[in-house]
């Protein structure tokens, strides 16, 4: 089948389905609260809905440890819901992407159950076994660590042999060296497609090839065993296949969540000529605030331009990039790229949607970052639900009362959670989300911040949205123009400009809360200019030399 590669001209929408809309009062988000949504997402303008995993799951990591590939969890609906939800997307020309996590399974899996009765089983070799070290094999058999922290190996009692798994230990890792099951991923993948899904997120995907006879690791902050399955020694092979045999047959989408890809190693996955992947979520642009993934840090503008410089440059002409400040695994990006916005929300938000929405790429845009949705004000390390912190606590162990306070603070700004309470749609009881008890708790600013609000506000968040993402449609500029920095060593202004046929895009953004001064650069001095869009009414028309107020953005359009 002809590959349009439609992706290139799209803005795509996150909907994590446990926190989006409620239909039935259960206080958990579902397919058919979905369903009741899709005009507010066809009046938005987006392309295309990614949609976090709504598969059988027992929901020990929010639907990211599978149990049933090819069937809906029970609290989200039935496939016939789901069948409907498709097809409603496609009457309004939006298309899906469905999460394909297959790195690991649920160790509630049909075959995960099958593996540990026997040494013998013919299930056995889907998964990692392995003999432990000691006399008696109670050590694991490599330092491996899990993603969550602690060991990456589980000891079961019924065999006397340890299985891995890089995340929780009810997510065992699959054996993608076993062709069976490549094989059944292969169906599997098929099998939806022939749904009518678009495309696929492909989740922790850079793990699934691991270093033959799995040696131990070195160490990396904590961290052992990284470079023994990150980027390994048959994920292209494995990749190809699977892009050969099913995927080149639809005219679908792939993106990699690709943790510490280089630009190197994201040609090898997204080169069109390489026929892989067609994108990957690469995590160094929003690495610009944390140490090791984690702790945080003063958020880096200088560094921030410059990964954005290395892979617009990288990837131009060969590959594409992903763009996105928000997702399911990411605390909220107001106010963390912006610091204290005060009574600069607006502003703030939409000078994030102009920094991000005029690289070339593809934008993603997470539900709620369309009103500016921001951090839930946690009080206690108690009141968090993600696994994560969880596993963080348990690893703490003993020492876990002495540095509650300290890991407390480091969550309300890392935390996933964050990102998980749910959408603001009102003003009204459970800011419209579910009539019943909400399964997360909802930000305390419903009240101000909410959907409704919104889109009665001509001048909001969501409105700029909207205007954006219709402004992107087959820009050409944006689309293929060639990519140039200014400002370069600014830790307050992020500038850049976009070059295609004799024309070209001129972006200024503010990124802090005060008064900035502005020197236009002498290669745009004499240039005709038409101002484009700005988060300010009374922007100057005409690029020119000026004082930018707090989070002031626009875009000129230079012939």
């Amino acid at each position: 089948m002809e590959r349009t590669r439609w992706y290139k001209d799209s803005v795509i929408y996150q909907i994590y389905p446990r926190s989006f809309m409620d239909s039935n009062g259960d206080g958990i988000g579902d397919i058919r609260g979905i369903i009741s949504k899709l005009d507010y997402l066809k009046d938005l303008g987006i392309n295309a809905v990614w949609l976090s995993p709504c598969y059988k799951s027992p929901n020990d990591d929010n639907g990211y440890d599978i149990s049933d590939y090819r069937d809906i969890m029970d609290e989200f609906g039935t496939l016939d819901d789901w069948k409907e939800m498709v097809n409603g997307m496609h009457e309004r020309g939006i298309k899906l992407i469905m999460d394909l996590v297959v790195n690991h399974t649920s160790d509630e899996h049909k075959w995960f159950q099958e593996s540990k009765k026997s040494k013998d089983n013919p299930y056995r070799d889907y998964y990692i076994w392995r003999k432990g070290k000691g006399k008696n094999g109670k050590r694991p058999p490599n330092n491996w660590t899990s993603r969550f922290g602690g060991r990456a190996w589980e000891y079961d009692e019924t065999t006397g042999e340890w299985y891995l798994h890089l995340f929780s230990k009810k997510q065992p890792d699959l054996n993608w060296d076993n062709p069976k099951v490549r094989a059944e991923v292969h169906d599997m993948v098929k099998y939806w497609l022939d749904l009518g899904v678009d495309g696929f997120r492909c989740d922790a995907i850079t793990y699934i090839s691991k270093v033959e006879g799995l040696p131990d690791g070195k160490w990396n902050i904590g961290i052992r065993g990284d470079e023994q399955f990150t980027h390994g020694p048959n994920i292209h092979k494995y990749l190809h296949a699977l892009n050969k045999e099913v995927l080149s047959n639809y005219d679908c989408m792939t993106v990699g969540e690709a943790s510490g890809v280089t630009i190197e190693q994201g040609l090898l996955y997204t080169g069109e000529d390489r026929e892989e992947l067609d994108t990957v979520f690469t995590f160094e642009h929003v690495n610009c605030d944390t140490i090791a993934q984690l702790l945080p840090k003063k958020f880096n503008l200088v560094q921030f331009k410059k990964v954005f410089r290395r892979w617009q440059w990288g990837l131009f002409g060969k590959g594409w990039n992903s763009l996105y400040l928000e997702n399911h695994d990411q605390p909220r990006s107001l106010p963390r790229f912006t610091g204290d916005y005060g009574e600069y929300r607006k502003e703030a938000g939409k000078m994030l949607a102009i920094a991000m929405h005029f690289h070339q790429g593809v934008p993603y845009v997470y539900q709620g970052q369309e009103i500016g949705m921001t951090n839930y004000p946690f009080k206690n390390l108690d009141e968090y639900q993600d696994v994560l912190v969880a596993y963080v606590r348990k690893v703490l162990g003993v020492f876990e009362p002495l540095l509650k306070g300290f890991v407390h603070k480091v969550f309300l700004k890392r935390a996933r959670d964050h990102a998980r309470t749910p959408v603001q749609w009102t003003a009204g009881e459970n800011a419209g989300f579910t009539t019943g008890r909400p399964w997360m708790p909802i930000n305390p600013n419903y009240t101000e911040i909410n959907v409704e609000e919104a889109m009665a506000d001509p001048d909001s968040i969501y409105h700029f949205y909207k205007k954006l993402i219709a402004y992107r449609k087959g820009n050409e500029i944006i689309r293929n123009g060639l990519y140039k920095t200014n400002y370069t060593s600014s830790k307050d202004i992020f500038c850049y400009e976009r070059w295609y046929e004799g024309k070209r895009l001129f972006v200024i953004c503010n990124f802090k809360n005060k008064e900035v001064k502005f020197k236009v650069p002498s290669s745009c001095a004499y240039s005709h200019c038409n101002l484009e869009i700005s988060n300010y009414k009374d922007s100057p028309e005409t690029l020119q030399n000026m004082t930018l107020r707090p989070y002031e953005s626009m875009v000129y359009l230079l012939v």
